[in-house]
Formats: structure tokens, sequence, C-alpha cells
């Protein structure tokens, strides 16, 4: 779909919640379509905790999907002052400083569940960090409860030799527990 049907799907949906916004800025990213709200109210289109974010963001790639018949929804995230930016930064150091456990430790580590888009963020960054080349990560769990799994690709000898599957250890405030998507 091309930016201007994009920004005029946004805007209608904006104009109708008569949520003010001054442009709409869309991008392509790798594998994904960025769309920067510019407003002088961001706060009320993020709403509590993203809430009127995420809406935005659902409503968008559902009308798209639909449009353009596709069978999954595209990768189009909804941004507005920055604020999916903060929380991808944010997302990105708490892995890196997991990694850090789990290298020290040799422990694998379950980081909170969290949703798909988080998700992919983690497992993208692990994968497309040199200096996190010796990590791996997988999604275990179901639905809202789903959660990423980071472990050393070359696991430390245990004292049991034997073949069963090791628990992780559950991070516990590691800051992802209130994330906004």
């Amino acid at each position: 779909m091309d930016h201007q049907s994009l920004k005029d799907i946004l805007g209608s949906l904006l104009t109708h919640l008569s949520l003010p916004f001054t442009d709409i800025k869309v991008t392509e990213e790798k594998d994904l379509t960025r769309m920067e709200i510019i407003s002088p109210e961001a706060s009320r289109i993020i709403g509590w905790h993203g809430e009127t974010l995420n809406g935005l963001q659902h409503l968008v790639k559902s009308i798209v999907r639909s449009q353009e018949k596709m069978d999954r929804s595209p990768f189009i995230v909804v941004d507005v002052d920055g604020y999916r930016l903060m929380q991808e930064e944010k997302v990105r150091k708490i892995a890196e400083q997991k990694a850090d456990f789990v290298r020290r430790t040799g422990n694998r580590i379950a980081l909170q569940p969290m949703s798909p888009y988080f998700r992919r963020i983690v497992h993208l960054h692990i994968a497309n960090t040199p200096s996190l080349s010796d990590l791996t990560t997988e999604s275990v769990g179901e639905g809202e409860y789903r959660q990423i799994v980071m472990k050393l690709k070359v696991e430390k000898e245990k004292a049991s030799a034997g073949s069963e599957e090791l628990t992780p250890v559950m991070a516990k405030d590691d800051g992802l527990e209130n994330l906004d998507v």
C-alpha cells in the first residue's frame, strides 16, 4: 500500500476520534513500515500505558489487511513523539543486561512475557548484534504468557550430563512488565 493511502487511513481514524495531529510521516525500515504521528497532544494519542496508540495501530493494520486482502497483518508500527522508539531501545538494553547474566552464569533466562512486537525486537537484536553472537533466543509459552528464553548457543556442561531440558531462570523486575504494546 502506498504511503499516501496509509496516511489517509490513520488521518481519518485520528480525525474521527478528535485526536489532533499536524502530520503523519511514513518510512520503510527493512521489513516494517513506521508511521510517526506529529501532534501537539501526543499524550492523548498515546493514552494510558499506550492503549490508545495500540488501538490505532491495531485498526490501521486491520484496515490495511482487509483492503489489501492479506493473509497476515502487515508489520506496521504507529508511533507518536518517539514513544515506541524509546520502548524499543529499553527492550534492547534489558536484553543486553540479561545477556551478561547468561554469560556469567551459563544459565538460560526467561524474560517477562511480552507482545509479539517486542519479542521480535529482542530476537532480531540478539541475532543481528555481532557482540551477542554467542547467544540465541526462542519464544516459549502461549498467548499473552509467551516469553523469550535466552541462552548460550553452546551451553556449558552441567553437573548432570542427562538430556533433560534445562529450566530457565525467571527474570524478575527486569523492567519489561509494563511494556505498552
